[in-house]
């Protein structure tokens, strides 16, 4: 069972519109940028802490803000999915992420994908030129909980990557274990590279414009590429990673190929490597098994290795990638690579509000508190941004509605089995079902669907104009890059 609330310190805090409580977000990947634009458009100052460059991460380059460490897709945008129902409702609530995603969107069929370069460098640069928002470079060990060193409100974004202190921290004050699983990432390679004799562009069943590289095999390239994957040896694990790879607790989303080759000699075919709806212009004939390639950036100079991500060592990974048809000479700008993701029990340490049941000044957001994906730690970012905004100014968090794709989302994480917890993507299983009336009299599935994602955005908006009515003024910052 969940514990039960205790508002330890928070209650001796207050704030009112005129004398807000301060606010820090402590990361600057997707969520804490996010949150920290939701207060500042709400006029209230923010400290955002950021620990790199002065404390590295096994997975990231840069000491960017919203840095893409994984893949650079942001999931399907084709109308009345799950995923594009959660950014429609970000989009209605002016999340400053989801407008850089569409600044520096690159073609990806129904998907969207990003420059993540451009992308990163845009989020940095508006925050940087938010007057509202300080940034503060370094790592932040200690909350001041106990102390009383920080009396104000704290919003913890800092992601699959935090740090051993802090996460220990985190671990002290929820009384609760910290749970671990393993993420991994795709290989680029340079376009110039590949060999376009050998592949072909097309969209699945041809639906949406051929933005995806395509590269087929028949059945004996693909038993040979599966048996050279097969036998590859894994890459040494990193600091931060857990050392016996055997023991290791993958997310099924980001299941490396080599670990799912081992599931079955077929296992690829109906996963990654997946030949249906993909037929080979050259010859009339669907391919035994794909590799499909994605835009990485706006020059189309790079491509990324679609479901490829892996941990085997980067020579392994050029010799066994380079039997692939079309990348016999390819040139990787980046090898596949595996990192450890930590979160926190979020059914026991978490209201629906975001906040801390035992430590109400503590909020959590991004993958740290059990969303898996990149929009939807953009959304709990936002959610806990408008939250932190009500309490600093001495209001009551309104959660978001369960009808939400938003409200669905935390209503899973707040509720599910605290002994199995595992991280989740918005999915049309998490969103709040229509009754069985409306199910038996509708029978179509996309009907349906769209029935469902017509209510989740009314209750969405209505959830928006109450909080904001509820707030200071919400203005947009003249402070945006044209």
């Amino acid at each position: 069972m969940p514990s039960p609330p205790s508002k330890s310190s928070f209650h001796e805090l207050s704030g009112t519109s005129s004398h807000p409580l301060p606010i820090r977000v402590i990361g600057a990947g997707l969520a804490g940028p996010e949150a920290a634009w939701q207060c500042a458009r709400r006029g209230l100052a923010v400290t955002l802490c950021e620990m790199r460059p002065l404390r590295r991460t096994p997975a990231h380059e840069t000491d960017l803000f919203g840095e893409l460490v994984c893949s650079n897709s942001l999931k399907s945008d084709s109308e009345n999915t799950a995923p594009w129902l959660l950014k429609q409702e970000m989009r209605q609530a002016g999340s400053l992420l989801m407008e850089m995603a569409a600044r520096t969107a690159v073609p990806a069929g129904h998907a969207l994908a990003v420059d993540r370069a451009e992308f990163s460098r845009l989020v940095s640069e508006v925050i940087a030129a938010e007057p509202l928002i300080r940034v503060e470079r370094g790592e932040v060990t200690s909350l001041g909980v106990e102390s009383g060193d920080f009396e104000g409100l704290t919003i913890l974004a800092t992601g699959p990557l935090t740090s051993d202190a802090l996460a220990s921290e985190i671990q002290r004050l929820g009384g609760s274990e910290r749970l671990f699983f393993y993420d991994s990432i795709s290989p680029i390679v340079e376009a110039d590279s590949i060999d376009h004799s050998k592949v072909y562009r097309a969209a699945r069943y041809g639906k949406g414009s051929a933005d995806y590289i395509n590269c087929p095999m028949t059945r004996e390239e693909y038993e040979a590429f599966l048996a050279a994957l097969l036998e590859a040896h894994s890459a040494e694990s990193h600091e931060w990673d857990q050392p016996d790879w055997s023991q290791a607790n993958y997310f099924e989303g980001c299941l490396p190929i080599e670990e799912t080759a081992r599931r079955g000699p077929d296992t690829l075919r109906f996963g990654p490597m997946k030949p249906v709806g993909l037929r080979n212009p050259h010859t009339g004939e669907m391919p035994y098994a794909v590799v499909q390639l994605r835009q990485e950036n706006l020059r189309a100079d790079s491509y990324n290795l679609v479901g490829f991500q892996n941990h085997l060592k980067f020579g392994e990974q050029a010799r066994v990638l380079r039997m692939i048809p079309g990348l016999e000479k390819a040139k990787f700008l980046r090898y596949g690579q595996i990192h450890r993701n930590t979160y926190i029990n979020a059914p026991e340490l978490l209201s629906p509000t975001l906040q801390m049941r035992r430590h109400q000044q503590i909020l959590f957001a991004g993958q740290l508190c059990g969303v898996e994906g990149y929009v939807e730690s953009i959304a709990t970012g936002l959610l806990a941004g408008v939250t932190a905004a009500t309490l600093a100014t001495g209001g009551e968090p309104l959660p978001a509605p369960r009808a939400s794709a938003h409200g669905s989302l935390i209503h899973y994480i707040c509720n599910a089995a605290a002994k199995n917890f595992q991280p989740a993507n918005i999915t049309f299983d998490l969103l709040e079902q229509l009754d069985e009336t409306t199910k038996r009299k509708v029978r179509d599935k996309k009907t349906r669907h769209k029935m469902v994602c017509e209510r989740a955005l009314a209750a969405w908006k209505a959830w928006c104009g109450e909080i904001d009515s509820s707030l200071p003024a919400v203005h947009s910052s003249e402070t945006r890059p044209n």
